[in-house]
């Protein structure tokens, strides 16, 4: 693999040195307890690494919304003690005022959380000026965070044009898997796109069906493509002004050689609710008072088949209703078939978006992937094609 971008085996000696590194330490918490430590983890592999090596290692963040102003309930500093726990070693926290002395203060493989970065109203319109400023703290600049990659703020891009700037080895590892996926994939190529409605994901869907050679498409969205074919859905859920959309886009994928797969049996109740009265039946049998809840089984066996010609899958959203049982059956049934072939090294499976990683994680097989992400927007920007300023900034 070609890389356009340095990474941390580029950076050369950085003992004694101050290494501004951007991450994830946006975490979900409660009674001020982190409940979810993903992103934490997440960063453990540079942070270490550049500790280790002798930096300085200045970490940046944002955390919550507090749109360019200072509030106490968003204050990294809540943030260090259990950042300190997950990384296993003492981590200091820095406000911005004085900071450049308290940096200058720091001990080689010390490391140090510094305030909220939203806390500037600069950051979010990546000033000029402060990003000159927060130039002045450091020597290196490391981006890790792939999450807020989609941003063009100073602590994401400006500062990688003001400093020797380099990809951190989760940045890396995303940028990497990403490539595989849809950068130089091994073909045949499909993706699987799920969610409830097309119009959130339009562009998704407008960029993949000239990337890929076939498009599964799953969830609520289905519906509006299969009404477009002239399917009665009954009272599924269906964007019906959108199936001209839908139209078009089964057009350009039939004008660049991608098949698109929608169900053609299904699983349907007259409520939606956990474990309801089902029927499972072909697509044009739908009545008026039902709704489609999850791909049917022989559609899911026959989509099982399609991956086991593939040699990569991307994989966003869900196929069904799967926060509600019995409607996760198809999501979990695709997923396990996904990672069996992953494992037997047929298969490079890319997956992500956060709906994605809770069905993942409900069917057991997250972790049997080739690489699942954890970003959403960035994730799902990549997916439309366009451009990241976080990344485009670390490229050479």
């Amino acid at each position: 693999m070609t890389r356009n971008f340095k990474t941390l085996d580029d950076i050369g000696e950085v003992r004694g040195k101050r290494v501004l590194v951007r991450e994830d330490l946006n975490v979900p918490m409660a009674d001020g307890e982190v409940t979810d430590a993903t992103r934490l983890k997440a960063t453990m592999a540079t942070v270490t690494e550049l500790a280790d090596a002798g930096a300085k290692v200045v970490v940046l963040a944002h955390f919550g919304r507090p749109k360019g102003q200072r509030n106490p309930e968003m204050s990294l500093a809540i943030v260090t003690k259990p950042y300190e726990a997950v990384l296993g070693r003492p981590v200091r926290f820095i406000d911005f005022d004085g900071a450049g002395d308290a940096i200058a203060m720091m001990q080689p493989g010390d490391i140090a959380v510094l305030e909220n970065t939203r806390f500037f109203a600069g950051e979010e319109k990546n000033d000029p000026a402060l990003a000159e400023e927060w130039a002045k703290l450091g020597d290196f600049y490391v981006n890790d965070a792939f999450s807020a990659a989609h941003r063009a703020h100073v602590s994401t891009e400006g500062l990688a044009h003001r400093l020797p700037a380099f990809a951190g080895r989760a940045m890396q590892a995303e940028l990497d898997a990403l490539d595989a996926a849809l950068g130089d994939p091994k073909r045949p190529v499909a993706a699987v796109v799920g969610g409830a409605k097309v119009s959130s994901k339009l562009d998704v869907l407008k960029n993949l069906v000239g990337q890929v050679d076939h498009l599964i498409i799953g969830g609520g969205m289905a519906n509006t493509f299969l009404a477009a074919r002239g399917v009665d859905v009954g009272k599924s859920l269906c964007e019906h002004d959108l199936t001209d959309t839908a139209e078009a886009i089964m057009d350009a994928a039939d004008t660049s050689g991608c098949t698109v797969h929608l169900p053609y049996d299904v699983v349907v109740a007259k409520e939606f609710r956990a474990n309801p009265e089902t029927r499972t039946i072909n697509v044009h049998e739908v009545a008026a008072d039902e709704m489609i809840l999850d791909i049917g089984p022989a559609a899911t066996e026959a989509l099982a088949d399609v991956l086991k010609t593939c040699h990569t899958l991307v994989w966003n959203g869900p196929l069904g209703a799967f926060e509600t049982p019995p409607f996760d059956a198809a999501t979990v049934t695709l997923a396990k078939t996904a990672a069996a072939l992953t494992k037997e090294g047929s298969l490079t499976s890319v997956a992500g978006g956060g709906d994605t990683v809770a069905a993942l994680n409900q069917a057991g097989v997250a972790d049997e992937f080739s690489f699942v992400s954890t970003a959403g927007g960035a994730f799902l920007e990549w997916m439309e094609g366009k451009e990241l300023p976080g990344v485009a900034a670390l490229i050479d």
